[in-house]
């Protein structure tokens, strides 16, 4: 450790709150210890944590989390939540420095999965899927970010992100990345008629990552009448909001009774999947990224004998860090009406309840050592 590791370190409080998770709805605000580090790793003052969809699928119970009778448990109790994280460096070593090109009060961004490294993934480039697929918030191996202090593991990617910018924008990374990569899976093309289910977070990234491949059209489809104004903003070319009119019969009516190219699913109710494959040409491509609360049921046919289409699951945002950075950096997404609410570590249930209702928030996020 250098001299101004140890400096650093020596200035911390022992004791910090921290949300930590005891079960399905039973998430308490606590005091814990300040974690120390080891050998090679960041010691981060949590500055923003983003309440994830999946967050929220997790405290509701979801299978996907807490297993059913087809699979174990994933998530683990006595862990702290939060994967969308930003921080400043408040204490390293020479391998931690030498290791990220981080120095003591940069501001940086962790990506959700800490990979093994040594996986049939890890070894392929394919680090996002990694066999053992740790990741921060739900394993007690890498607690997340609802934490005043959070240590960064040597095996986590770490990315510098501005100091000038809020911090719950600098955490929007997180979410930008998964959307930039259900862009990449979706393949675009200059002449291609893009819909995206669901203006939240996720769908609004997608928007923006879509309008950076410069398609023919993008089509945004939500029923909330100020994300589809968001959507516009961010790149939409049309907009349709559902409660009012049938997507399908629109989006056949603009392509001539085709349908579109791509359709990319970021709503994560089973509607969307059904109205995606309605909606798209013979030949489409459909990309899901949402987690699902409930199973969801299609007429496989759809996908195989009327359509032959490709469907194509994406999962975080590998290698996609560093673009969504840039995009935030330069201003290419509205952040400040994405990212309304900001709200202190000790109103995490709020936090929760705001991104359940939907209806008063874009992007919710908890500032664990207050405001900014």
């Amino acid at each position: 450790m250098t001299q101004v590791g140890q400096s650093a370190e020596a200035k911390l409080p022992e004791r910090m709150q921290a949300v930590l998770v005891y079960g399905p709805k039973d998430y308490r605000l606590e005091e814990i210890d300040v974690p120390t580090r080891g050998a090679g790793e960041l010691l981060v003052k949590v500055e923003a944590v983003g309440i994830c969809a999946s967050d929220l699928k997790c405290y509701a119970g979801a299978a996907k989390f807490w297993g059913d009778e087809n699979r174990p448990a994933w998530t683990e109790t006595d862990v702290v939540p939060g994967h969308e994280i930003t921080g400043r460096v408040v204490a390293l070593d020479d391998q931690a420095r030498e290791r990220w090109n981080v120095e003591l009060d940069d501001r940086v961004v962790v990506e959700q999965i800490v990979p093994c490294w040594d996986c049939r993934y890890c070894d392929t480039g394919n680090y996002h899927m990694c066999e053992v697929h740790n990741m921060y918030g739900f394993k007690r191996a890498n607690p997340g970010g609802m934490e005043e202090y959070l240590v960064l593991s040597k095996e986590s990617l770490v990315h510098k992100i501005s100091k000038d910018m809020p911090p719950a924008h600098a955490a929007f990374a997180e979410p930008l990345s998964c959307a930039l990569h259900a862009i990449e899976r979706a393949e675009i093309t200059f002449s291609d008629v893009v819909v995206v289910a669901g203006c939240g977070p996720i769908g609004l990234g997608m928007i923006a990552g879509a309008a950076a491949k410069f398609p023919a059209t993008i089509v945004a489809l939500d029923m909330d009448p100020r994300k589809l104004e968001l959507a516009r903003k961010t790149g939409a070319d049309v907009v349709i909001n559902i409660a009012e009119e049938d997507a399908v019969a629109r989006i056949k009516e603009m392509t001539g009774g085709y349908g579109a190219d791509v359709y990319l699913e970021g709503t994560g109710h089973p509607s969307a999947v059904i109205q995606g494959l309605n909606c798209l040409r013979k030949l489409g491509r459909f990309v899901e990224y949402s987690v699902f609360k409930e199973d969801v049921s299609v007429d496989w046919s759809i996908i195989s004998d009327d359509k032959e289409l490709d469907v194509r699951g994406a999962h975080l945002g590998p290698n996609c860090w560093p673009a969504a950075i840039r995009l935030i950096e330069e201003g290419r997404l509205p952040m400040d009406e994405i990212c309304t609410h900001q709200l202190p570590l000790a109103d995490f249930q709020k936090g929760l309840d705001l991104v359940a209702s939907g209806k008063e928030s874009i992007k919710v996020s908890l500032i664990p050592g207050g405001a900014a």
